[in-house]
């Protein structure tokens, strides 16, 4: 089934702050003494970015603020937009102005767009082996001290969705919760005492005992916790569309396709944010 890529919209003051960050982090405290030392100050250059793998593309945002930072003359134009499919070759964006800036920018520039677009790129290899069926693929909260809204946005660019994006976004009842409060239906009526109408519940089962626990107590999704497809069919059963169904735990390219066929309704993946390997793109001047 083919599901619409609907981004949201990465606020400007998050975009221009966290760039600012960035730039005054690679600059330190005397600037790009290599690009004052070697380029005259009124050269100008034209350059593009490109990948160099196929990939999905994130974060190009972050790297026309860069430049626009970096010095307003700087021209950024994106010739592909964020979601899009990269082939080896592609040109992402083209750039023009003074040397200096284009230079002094391009490290933060490539630092966002590579590691964005890496983990848009590893959310599409999983959503992609898993869109014959309704499941779909969602993060985790394992992501970059920091980086966390950049790094979700770029799920959605590769076709996931976003599960919390803090703690105090849903209540997630897990193991260890259920632990100290006693057992599993104490620990959701309790959530239910404490939440507000428009807060979830979510509560984390191990087995397809605790599952039928939990659900007589109506959380809104029941997290099940390491189950073989096997159980998971069963959970499914169980379940018979009271609740929205999530497995987590150990999922991998090897083994979604699988989990997304027992009929569950989402599956979280922390590696597309915690172990995606950056995707190459290069900046390189265009001359003559």
């Amino acid at each position: 089934m083919t599901r619409e890529l609907r981004l949201p919209t990465l606020p400007h003051l998050m975009v221009e702050d966290a760039v600012k960050a960035a730039l005054l982090e690679d600059w330190g405290r005397a600037g790009d003494i290599t690009s004052e030392a070697t380029i005259p100050a009124k050269a100008l250059a034209d350059a593009v970015i490109a990948a160099r793998h196929p990939g999905r593309l994130a974060g190009i945002d972050l790297a026309a603020a860069a430049f626009r930072l970096t010095d307003a003359d700087v021209h950024f134009s994106a010739e592909l937009g964020d979601g899009a499919k990269l082939a080896p070759g592609d040109v992402v964006a083209r750039i023009e102005g003074p040397a200096r800036a284009v230079l002094s920018a391009e490290r933060v520039a490539l630092n966002f767009l590579g590691h964005l677009s890496g983990i848009a790129t590893a959310t599409a290899a999983f959503a992609e082996l898993i869109s014959h069926t309704k499941a779909s693929i969602v993060c985790t909260r394992k992501t970059t001290p920091g980086l966390r809204a950049f790094e979700k946005y770029a799920v959605r660019c590769g076709g996931g969705a976003n599960h919390r994006f803090g703690l105090d976004d849903a209540i997630l009842i897990k193991d260890n919760h259920i632990a100290v409060a006693g057992g599993v239906d104490q620990a959701i009526e309790s959530a239910k005492a404490f939440a507000g109408h428009l807060v979830k519940i979510e509560v984390e089962v191990d087995t397809l005992d605790q599952l039928e626990e939990a659900l007589r107590s109506k959380p809104d999704v029941v997290m099940l916790d390491n189950m073989p497809p096997e159980i998971l069919r069963q959970a499914v059963e169980i379940a018979g569309g009271k609740v929205l169904l999530e497995a987590s735990g150990g999922v991998n390219l090897d083994t979604v396709k699988a989990i997304a066929e027992t009929g569950v309704d989402l599956i979280s993946v922390g590696a597309i944010t915690h172990s995606a390997s950056v995707l190459d793109l290069g900046l390189d001047i265009e001359i003559g």
